[in-house]
Protein backbone atom coordinates (compact mmCIF):
# COMPACT_ATOMS: atom_id res chain seq x y z
CA UNK A 1 0.00 0.00 0.00
CA UNK A 2 1.30 3.68 -0.74
CA UNK A 3 0.93 5.18 2.63
CA UNK A 4 3.07 7.78 3.25
CA UNK A 5 3.97 9.85 6.42
CA UNK A 6 4.83 13.65 7.03
CA UNK A 7 5.38 15.58 10.29
CA UNK A 8 4.67 19.05 10.16
CA UNK A 9 8.24 21.19 10.62
CA UNK A 10 6.11 24.21 10.86
CA UNK A 11 3.69 23.39 13.47
CA UNK A 12 3.15 26.33 16.22
CA UNK A 13 3.25 25.45 19.88
CA UNK A 14 1.17 28.15 22.63
CA UNK A 15 -2.31 29.22 22.36
CA UNK A 16 -4.32 29.70 19.28
CA UNK A 17 -3.28 32.91 17.50
CA UNK A 18 -5.32 35.81 17.89
CA UNK A 19 -4.61 36.37 13.25
CA UNK A 20 -7.13 33.17 13.38
CA UNK A 21 -9.54 34.28 15.21
CA UNK A 22 -11.65 35.73 12.24
CA UNK A 23 -11.43 32.74 10.17
CA UNK A 24 -12.87 30.31 13.22
CA UNK A 25 -13.11 31.00 17.00
CA UNK A 26 -15.58 29.77 20.00
CA UNK A 27 -17.44 33.15 19.36
CA UNK A 28 -18.67 32.23 15.47
CA UNK A 29 -18.95 28.07 16.57
CA UNK A 30 -21.70 29.71 19.11
CA UNK A 31 -23.62 31.57 16.49
CA UNK A 32 -23.71 29.32 14.20
CA UNK A 33 -24.88 26.26 16.66
CA UNK A 34 -27.66 28.83 17.88
CA UNK A 35 -28.94 29.13 14.21
CA UNK A 36 -28.57 25.63 13.38
CA UNK A 37 -30.08 24.14 16.12
CA UNK A 38 -33.19 25.81 14.88
CA UNK A 39 -33.36 24.45 11.92
CA UNK A 40 -36.29 21.57 11.54
CA UNK A 41 -34.99 18.25 11.79
CA UNK A 42 -32.07 19.03 13.90
CA UNK A 43 -31.04 16.04 16.24
CA UNK A 44 -26.77 15.25 17.25
CA UNK A 45 -25.82 12.79 15.61
CA UNK A 46 -24.33 9.75 17.38
CA UNK A 47 -20.96 9.18 18.79
CA UNK A 48 -19.97 5.50 18.55
CA UNK A 49 -17.47 3.83 20.78
CA UNK A 50 -15.62 0.79 18.31
CA UNK A 51 -14.27 -0.60 21.36
CA UNK A 52 -14.13 -3.67 19.24
CA UNK A 53 -11.77 -2.19 16.85
CA UNK A 54 -9.64 -0.23 19.28
CA UNK A 55 -8.94 -3.47 21.04
CA UNK A 56 -7.63 -5.12 17.81
CA UNK A 57 -5.76 -2.32 17.11
CA UNK A 58 -4.20 -1.85 20.64
CA UNK A 59 -5.51 1.65 21.31
CA UNK A 60 -7.30 2.70 24.43
CA UNK A 61 -10.48 3.88 22.43
CA UNK A 62 -11.73 5.07 18.91
CA UNK A 63 -14.85 7.19 19.15
CA UNK A 64 -16.30 7.89 15.67
CA UNK A 65 -18.41 10.81 14.83
CA UNK A 66 -21.20 9.43 12.84
CA UNK A 67 -22.58 12.05 10.45
CA UNK A 68 -24.85 9.69 8.13
CA UNK A 69 -28.14 10.92 9.62
CA UNK A 70 -27.29 14.72 9.50
CA UNK A 71 -30.75 16.27 8.52
CA UNK A 72 -31.27 13.44 6.66
CA UNK A 73 -28.50 14.57 3.98
CA UNK A 74 -26.59 11.80 4.61
CA UNK A 75 -23.00 13.70 5.60
CA UNK A 76 -21.45 16.83 7.54
CA UNK A 77 -22.12 19.08 4.80
CA UNK A 78 -25.48 19.88 5.85
CA UNK A 79 -24.04 21.96 8.76
CA UNK A 80 -21.70 23.95 6.26
CA UNK A 81 -22.84 24.38 2.88
CA UNK A 82 -26.15 25.44 4.01
CA UNK A 83 -25.25 27.38 7.04
CA UNK A 84 -23.56 29.72 4.10
CA UNK A 85 -26.87 29.90 2.32
CA UNK A 86 -28.26 31.12 5.21
CA UNK A 87 -25.57 33.84 6.10
CA UNK A 88 -25.22 34.98 2.57
CA UNK A 89 -29.26 35.32 2.52
CA UNK A 90 -29.19 37.25 5.80
CA UNK A 91 -26.09 39.55 4.10
CA UNK A 92 -28.49 40.21 0.91
CA UNK A 93 -32.10 40.24 2.41
CA UNK A 94 -31.31 41.56 5.97
CA UNK A 95 -34.18 39.23 6.83
CA UNK A 96 -33.45 37.27 10.41
CA UNK A 97 -33.52 33.23 9.90
CA UNK A 98 -36.70 33.01 11.76
CA UNK A 99 -38.41 34.88 9.05
CA UNK A 100 -36.40 32.86 6.02
CA UNK A 101 -38.16 29.99 7.56
CA UNK A 102 -41.40 30.94 7.52
CA UNK A 103 -41.73 31.30 3.55
CA UNK A 104 -42.86 34.53 3.49
CA UNK A 105 -40.65 36.06 1.59
CA UNK A 106 -39.92 32.79 -1.02
CA UNK A 107 -41.87 34.76 -4.01
CA UNK A 108 -38.71 37.26 -3.76
CA UNK A 109 -36.43 35.03 -2.75
CA UNK A 110 -36.77 33.21 -5.86
CA UNK A 111 -34.65 35.73 -7.66
CA UNK A 112 -31.80 34.92 -6.14
CA UNK A 113 -29.92 32.13 -7.43
CA UNK A 114 -26.91 30.31 -5.28
CA UNK A 115 -24.37 28.24 -7.19
CA UNK A 116 -20.99 25.76 -6.39
CA UNK A 117 -19.14 22.95 -7.84
CA UNK A 118 -19.44 19.63 -5.72
CA UNK A 119 -18.29 15.89 -5.82
CA UNK A 120 -21.43 15.28 -4.13
CA UNK A 121 -22.10 15.68 -0.58
CA UNK A 122 -21.41 19.64 -0.59
CA UNK A 123 -23.57 20.43 -3.84
CA UNK A 124 -26.37 18.32 -1.88
CA UNK A 125 -25.87 20.85 1.16
CA UNK A 126 -26.20 23.84 -0.56
CA UNK A 127 -29.18 22.23 -2.58
CA UNK A 128 -31.30 21.76 0.30
CA UNK A 129 -30.25 24.98 2.13
CA UNK A 130 -31.26 26.80 -1.29
CA UNK A 131 -34.47 24.67 -0.94
CA UNK A 132 -35.31 25.15 3.13
CA UNK A 133 -34.94 29.02 2.85
CA UNK A 134 -36.61 29.44 -0.33
CA UNK A 135 -34.19 31.06 -3.50
CA UNK A 136 -33.12 29.27 -6.46
CA UNK A 137 -29.87 26.72 -7.42
CA UNK A 138 -27.87 25.56 -9.69
CA UNK A 139 -24.82 22.91 -8.96
CA UNK A 140 -21.59 22.04 -11.06
CA UNK A 141 -20.90 18.40 -11.14
CA UNK A 142 -17.77 17.08 -12.76
CA UNK A 143 -17.11 14.10 -15.35
CA UNK A 144 -16.87 11.26 -12.67
CA UNK A 145 -19.82 12.56 -9.99
CA UNK A 146 -21.69 9.06 -9.84
CA UNK A 147 -25.48 9.55 -11.09
CA UNK A 148 -26.32 8.65 -7.81
CA UNK A 149 -25.49 11.74 -6.05
CA UNK A 150 -26.54 14.19 -9.21
CA UNK A 151 -30.31 12.54 -8.68
CA UNK A 152 -29.86 13.30 -4.51
CA UNK A 153 -28.93 17.01 -5.09
CA UNK A 154 -31.63 17.53 -7.99
CA UNK A 155 -34.12 15.66 -5.33
CA UNK A 156 -33.77 19.24 -3.56
CA UNK A 157 -35.00 21.07 -6.59
CA UNK A 158 -31.78 22.33 -8.08
CA UNK A 159 -30.12 22.11 -11.43
CA UNK A 160 -27.42 20.33 -11.99
CA UNK A 161 -24.80 20.76 -14.38
CA UNK A 162 -22.48 18.34 -15.55
CA UNK A 163 -18.84 19.70 -16.64
CA UNK A 164 -15.56 17.95 -18.20
CA UNK A 165 -12.39 17.87 -16.41
CA UNK A 166 -12.04 17.48 -12.47
CA UNK A 167 -13.38 18.80 -9.96
CA UNK A 168 -10.81 21.83 -9.54
CA UNK A 169 -12.38 22.98 -13.55
CA UNK A 170 -15.77 22.17 -12.42
CA UNK A 171 -15.23 24.79 -9.52
CA UNK A 172 -13.64 27.19 -11.94
CA UNK A 173 -16.92 26.83 -14.47
CA UNK A 174 -19.41 27.26 -11.53
CA UNK A 175 -17.73 31.01 -11.15
CA UNK A 176 -17.56 31.84 -14.52
CA UNK A 177 -21.35 31.41 -15.29
CA UNK A 178 -22.33 32.99 -11.40
CA UNK A 179 -20.20 36.08 -12.56
CA UNK A 180 -21.91 36.13 -15.92
CA UNK A 181 -25.26 35.57 -14.49
CA UNK A 182 -25.32 37.51 -11.69
CA UNK A 183 -25.61 34.29 -9.30
CA UNK A 184 -23.51 33.83 -5.83
CA UNK A 185 -21.10 31.30 -5.44
CA UNK A 186 -21.94 29.31 -2.14
CA UNK A 187 -17.87 27.31 -2.01
CA UNK A 188 -16.32 25.53 0.76
CA UNK A 189 -13.30 26.86 -1.08
CA UNK A 190 -11.31 29.83 -0.50
CA UNK A 191 -9.04 31.52 -2.65
CA UNK A 192 -8.00 35.53 -3.12
CA UNK A 193 -10.64 37.71 -2.86
CA UNK A 194 -13.29 34.63 -1.98
CA UNK A 195 -13.18 34.79 2.01
CA UNK A 196 -16.71 35.40 3.84
CA UNK A 197 -18.72 32.40 2.44
CA UNK A 198 -16.00 29.52 3.10
CA UNK A 199 -15.48 30.82 6.53
CA UNK A 200 -18.89 30.61 6.86
CA UNK A 201 -19.29 26.71 5.45
CA UNK A 202 -16.47 25.97 8.15
CA UNK A 203 -17.82 28.11 11.13
CA UNK A 204 -20.61 25.55 10.48
CA UNK A 205 -18.88 22.45 10.53
CA UNK A 206 -17.95 23.35 13.95
CA UNK A 207 -20.66 22.04 15.19
CA UNK A 208 -19.29 18.55 14.85
CA UNK A 209 -16.83 18.86 17.43
CA UNK A 210 -18.82 20.83 19.75
CA UNK A 211 -21.23 18.38 19.82
CA UNK A 212 -18.57 15.39 20.14
CA UNK A 213 -17.20 17.28 23.07
CA UNK A 214 -20.10 17.48 24.71
CA UNK A 215 -20.86 13.45 24.58
CA UNK A 216 -17.52 12.88 25.88
CA UNK A 217 -16.52 12.65 30.12
CA UNK A 218 -13.19 14.72 30.14
CA UNK A 219 -11.50 11.19 31.78
CA UNK A 220 -12.40 10.58 27.58
CA UNK A 221 -11.25 13.51 25.74
CA UNK A 222 -8.74 12.20 22.55
CA UNK A 223 -5.07 12.84 22.68
CA UNK A 224 -5.57 12.12 19.00
CA UNK A 225 -7.53 13.16 16.17
CA UNK A 226 -7.51 12.04 12.06
CA UNK A 227 -9.07 14.05 10.10
CA UNK A 228 -9.69 13.54 6.18
CA UNK A 229 -8.32 16.44 3.78
CA UNK A 230 -10.30 17.60 0.91
CA UNK A 231 -10.03 21.51 0.53
CA UNK A 232 -8.98 20.94 4.08
CA UNK A 233 -12.20 23.16 5.45
CA UNK A 234 -13.37 20.21 7.70
CA UNK A 235 -9.67 19.70 9.07
CA UNK A 236 -9.37 23.19 9.91
CA UNK A 237 -12.50 23.52 11.60
CA UNK A 238 -11.52 20.53 13.68
CA UNK A 239 -8.13 21.70 14.36
CA UNK A 240 -9.03 25.92 15.15
CA UNK A 241 -11.99 23.95 18.25
CA UNK A 242 -9.21 21.72 19.39
CA UNK A 243 -6.13 24.57 18.91
CA UNK A 244 -8.62 27.63 20.53
CA UNK A 245 -9.92 25.26 23.89
CA UNK A 246 -6.71 23.17 24.58
CA UNK A 247 -3.84 25.96 23.05
CA UNK A 248 -0.73 23.85 23.76
CA UNK A 249 -2.09 20.91 25.57
CA UNK A 250 -3.74 20.28 22.04
CA UNK A 251 -4.45 16.91 20.50
CA UNK A 252 -1.97 15.15 18.33
CA UNK A 253 -3.92 16.57 14.57
CA UNK A 254 -3.45 14.25 11.47
CA UNK A 255 -4.57 15.01 8.10
CA UNK A 256 -5.33 11.88 5.88
CA UNK A 257 -5.88 12.07 2.33
CA UNK A 258 -6.09 9.78 -0.35
CA UNK A 259 -2.78 8.97 -2.85
CA UNK A 260 -4.63 10.37 -5.68
CA UNK A 261 -5.57 13.78 -4.54
CA UNK A 262 -2.98 15.08 -1.70
CA UNK A 263 -3.00 18.61 -2.10
CA UNK A 264 -2.25 19.73 1.88
CA UNK A 265 0.18 16.85 2.01
CA UNK A 266 2.52 17.96 -1.18
CA UNK A 267 1.76 21.91 0.23
CA UNK A 268 2.94 21.11 3.70
CA UNK A 269 5.99 19.11 2.04
CA UNK A 270 6.61 22.44 -0.01
CA UNK A 271 6.01 24.75 2.97
CA UNK A 272 3.42 26.93 0.37
CA UNK A 273 0.12 25.77 -1.39
CA UNK A 274 0.47 23.23 -4.27
CA UNK A 275 -2.04 22.54 -6.92
CA UNK A 276 -2.06 18.89 -7.44
CA UNK A 277 -3.33 17.91 -10.67
CA UNK A 278 -4.46 15.11 -13.11
CA UNK A 279 -7.96 13.41 -13.21
CA UNK A 280 -7.89 12.87 -9.16
CA UNK A 281 -9.69 9.87 -9.89
CA UNK A 282 -10.02 8.43 -5.90
CA UNK A 283 -12.57 6.12 -4.82
CA UNK A 284 -13.01 8.79 -1.96
CA UNK A 285 -15.05 11.02 -3.99
CA UNK A 286 -15.56 14.05 -1.41
CA UNK A 287 -12.03 14.22 -0.93
CA UNK A 288 -11.29 14.22 -4.85
CA UNK A 289 -9.66 17.89 -4.80
CA UNK A 290 -6.64 19.39 -6.09
CA UNK A 291 -6.66 23.08 -4.70
CA UNK A 292 -6.21 23.69 -0.89
CA UNK A 293 -8.88 26.24 0.02
CA UNK A 294 -6.55 29.14 1.39
CA UNK A 295 -8.93 29.77 4.72
CA UNK A 296 -8.14 25.89 5.89
CA UNK A 297 -4.54 26.55 4.84
CA UNK A 298 -3.49 29.24 7.18
CA UNK A 299 -5.22 27.23 9.86
CA UNK A 300 -3.76 23.86 8.72
CA UNK A 301 -0.29 25.01 7.90
CA UNK A 302 0.92 26.13 11.60
CA UNK A 303 -1.49 23.87 13.80
CA UNK A 304 -1.42 20.10 12.32
CA UNK A 305 0.80 17.92 13.62
CA UNK A 306 1.30 15.62 10.58
CA UNK A 307 0.12 14.64 7.35
CA UNK A 308 -0.71 11.60 5.70
CA UNK A 309 -1.32 9.60 2.12
CA UNK A 310 -3.15 6.44 1.54
CA UNK A 311 -4.48 4.34 -0.86
CA UNK A 312 -8.29 3.15 -1.77
CA UNK A 313 -7.58 -0.35 -0.99
CA UNK A 314 -7.42 1.06 2.87
CA UNK A 315 -10.65 3.13 2.70
CA UNK A 316 -12.27 0.28 0.79
CA UNK A 317 -11.39 -2.69 3.82
CA UNK A 318 -12.51 -0.40 6.64
CA UNK A 319 -16.09 0.43 5.58
CA UNK A 320 -16.40 -3.47 5.20
CA UNK A 321 -14.79 -3.62 8.88
CA UNK A 322 -17.36 -0.97 10.11
CA UNK A 323 -20.54 -2.79 8.24
CA UNK A 324 -19.15 -5.62 10.75
CA UNK A 325 -20.11 -3.51 13.78
CA UNK A 326 -23.54 -2.01 11.94
CA UNK A 327 -21.70 1.34 11.08
CA UNK A 328 -22.55 2.67 7.75
CA UNK A 329 -19.63 4.77 6.62
CA UNK A 330 -19.25 6.24 3.39
CA UNK A 331 -15.83 6.67 1.47
CA UNK A 332 -14.93 9.30 2.10
CA UNK A 333 -15.99 8.84 5.68
CA UNK A 334 -13.35 6.51 6.94
CA UNK A 335 -9.93 8.32 5.51
CA UNK A 336 -8.95 10.01 8.93
CA UNK A 337 -9.92 5.99 10.94
CA UNK A 338 -7.77 4.75 7.76
CA UNK A 339 -5.20 6.93 8.44
CA UNK A 340 -5.03 6.49 12.01
CA UNK A 341 -5.02 2.68 12.19
CA UNK A 342 -1.74 2.40 9.12
CA UNK A 343 -0.04 4.89 11.75
CA UNK A 344 -0.77 3.02 14.79
CA UNK A 345 0.50 -0.50 13.14
CA UNK A 346 3.86 2.03 11.78
CA UNK A 347 4.10 3.46 15.02
CA UNK A 348 3.85 7.24 13.98
CA UNK A 349 2.84 9.94 15.45
CA UNK A 350 2.53 8.73 19.66
CA UNK A 351 -0.46 6.20 19.20
CA UNK A 352 0.19 3.60 21.60
CA UNK A 353 -2.00 1.73 24.09
CA UNK A 354 -3.34 4.61 26.04
CA UNK A 355 -4.30 6.80 23.12
CA UNK A 356 -7.80 7.84 22.55
CA UNK A 357 -8.64 8.48 19.34
CA UNK A 358 -11.47 10.49 17.73
CA UNK A 359 -12.23 10.60 13.62
CA UNK A 360 -14.83 11.71 11.91
CA UNK A 361 -17.47 9.60 9.80
CA UNK A 362 -18.16 12.22 7.48
CA UNK A 363 -20.90 10.31 5.33
CA UNK A 364 -22.80 7.75 5.61
CA UNK A 365 -24.16 6.06 1.95
CA UNK A 366 -24.38 8.82 0.03
CA UNK A 367 -24.35 6.78 -2.82
CA UNK A 368 -26.42 3.58 -2.10
CA UNK A 369 -25.57 1.42 -5.51
CA UNK A 370 -21.87 2.22 -4.82
CA UNK A 371 -22.14 1.11 -1.06
CA UNK A 372 -23.48 -2.21 -1.89
CA UNK A 373 -21.37 -2.51 -4.72
CA UNK A 374 -17.81 -2.11 -1.74
CA UNK A 375 -19.16 -3.70 1.41
CA UNK A 376 -21.62 -6.46 -0.31
CA UNK A 377 -25.02 -5.14 1.34
CA UNK A 378 -26.86 -2.33 1.10
CA UNK A 379 -26.96 0.17 4.20
CA UNK A 380 -30.19 -0.73 5.33
CA UNK A 381 -29.22 -4.48 5.58
CA UNK A 382 -25.84 -3.57 7.58
CA UNK A 383 -27.84 -1.60 10.07
CA UNK A 384 -30.77 -4.16 10.47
Amino acid sequence: MNIQYLVNPRRQAGAYPAALAPIQSHAALARARAEISAWPGFAATPLHDLAGLAAEHDLASIRYKDEGGRFGLGSFKALGGAYAVLRLLQRQTGLGSAELLSGQHRHSLAGITVTCATDGNHGRSVAWGAQLFGCACVIYVHATVSQGRCDAIAAYGARVQRCEGNYDDSVRQAQQDAEARGWFVVSDTSYPGYRDVPRDVMQGYGVMIAEAFDQLAPTEYPTHVFVQGGVGGLAAAMLAYLWERFGAARPCFVVVEPDRAACLYESARAGHPVVVGGALDTVMAGLACGEVSELAWEILAPGTDGFMIIPDEAALALMRRLAEDKVVAGESAVAGLAGALAARKAGRFGLDTASRLLVFGSEGATDPALYRQIVGRSHLEVTA
